[in-house]
């Protein structure tokens, strides 16, 4: 990738207030956003009515305070969660799932209010399982094989489940890799729907950051063929996985409804070099910015407010520097074992040592989360 380098002051342009709303100004007859999906019921006014009572009553009951005050009021979380589901959920999921843009990246200028709720969970280990929530972080190690899903409907109706990933397409800006199609799914059970593509692991490139992986459920009118788009399994050539969720859904949009929606983002992480090479069986691609070399001012004598740590290594040679670094990440490498793995959380772990000097818990940190060059060696 080349560099975005700042060309002078001639690039940068001073708009008034004015000209930036002529320049930013869109029609709305023309980008008017469509609601795709099913309509929201409406509360009666008889429940909202018995809800204020109840909110009423709540407040002036001074034994709930006082418990509150005391730090021994018990919250029933699985009624909080069912009264969430059913009030403003699919308004929240909507809000959070614009700010990630996923409507505009897959639907362009419609959008929908996920109604169905999407329980998934990828199976770590026997009793341990990773969630997904709207957004929350799940390594291509964590989500290697196809999670467990689950949600509510009726056993007569059919659905279909798309997974599928907006930024991660190698050769066309405008399309998307699918990672998991399941069709004419009966009811909640998809291990009896159509398997379209079979599931295929996050698999981020080096270098491009964080990659959204979106679920989305369509509600079925009746039983589709879905022949013109199964591809043999496993379908492993990427070609074959190219996918667009607007024009799918505008081919058929007479028959599906989208009603359920949940995404989660990955980055790189080591197992996938492992990955393209004996499962895609591909050269990994690595990204990376060609930056010009950074400025150093010339040396002072005695430099104030400067940490002397990263202020002396700028002065260094290079090799030098580069040299410590590889020796200390040998000295924890074993010809027998495997590393160990790395923080999921590294700024909630604890020193070993309360009484280190801030500039080394400095350092630690970075090694922790792999930052500066400590992440080249």
């Amino acid at each position: 990738m080349s560099n975005g380098a700042f060309t002078g002051i001639s690039a940068t342009r001073c708009l008034s207030l004015i000209q930036r709303r002529k320049e930013n100004y869109q029609d709305p007859s023309l980008t008017f956003k469509v609601d795709i999906g099913f309509c929201l019921p409406k509360p009666s006014r008889t429940d909202k009515l018995k809800e204020q009572l109840e909110f009423r009553q709540r407040k002036q009951d001074r034994t709930v305070e006082k418990l509150s005050r005391s730090h021994k009021l018990l919250v029933p979380l699985d009624d909080v969660k069912e009264e969430w589901l059913k009030s403003i959920a699919p308004h929240q999921i909507k809000t959070v799932a614009e700010h990630y843009g996923i409507f505009k990246h897959l639907f362009g200028d419609a959008y929908f209010y996920p109604q169905v709720m999407l329980d998934i969970y990828y199976k770590q280990d026997e009793d341990l399982y990773m969630k997904v929530h709207r957004g929350n972080v799940v390594k291509p190690s964590e989500a290697a094989a196809a999670p467990d899903i689950s949600y509510k409907a009726d056993p007569t109706s059919l659905w279909t489940l798309v997974l599928t990933n907006p930024d991660g397409h190698f050769s066309r800006g405008d399309s998307e890799y699918v990672h998991w199609f399941v069709g004419n799914i009966p009811g909640s059970d998809i291990s009896k729907g159509d398997v379209i593509w079979n599931y295929l692991k996050p698999f981020p490139p080096r270098g491009t950051g964080f990659h959204r992986f979106v679920f989305v459920l369509y509600k079925q009118e009746k039983l589709l063929d879905y022949s013109s788009l199964k591809k043999e399994q496993p379908c492993l050539q990427l070609s074959e996985r190219t996918f667009r969720t607007q024009d799918f859904y505008r081919e058929r949009q007479d028959v599906l409804t989208p009603a359920g929606l949940a995404f989660f983002q990955s980055d790189w992480d080591p197992t996938l070099t492992h990955f393209y090479h004996n499962t895609l069986n591909v050269k990994e691609p690595v990204f990376e910015y060609d930056f010009p070399p950074p400025y150093i001012r010339p040396q002072k004598w005695f430099p104030l407010r400067q940490p002397f740590n990263l202020y002396m290594d700028k002065y260094r040679d290079e090799k030098q520097i580069a040299k410590e670094f590889l020796l200390r990440k040998l000295k924890k490498v074993h010809p027998f074992r495997k590393p160990d793995p790395p923080l999921k959380y590294p700024n909630a772990v604890p020193f070993d040592n309360s009484k280190v000097s801030s500039w080394l818990r400095v350092e630690i940190k970075k090694a922790r989360l792999g930052w500066g060059r400590i992440n080249d060696y």
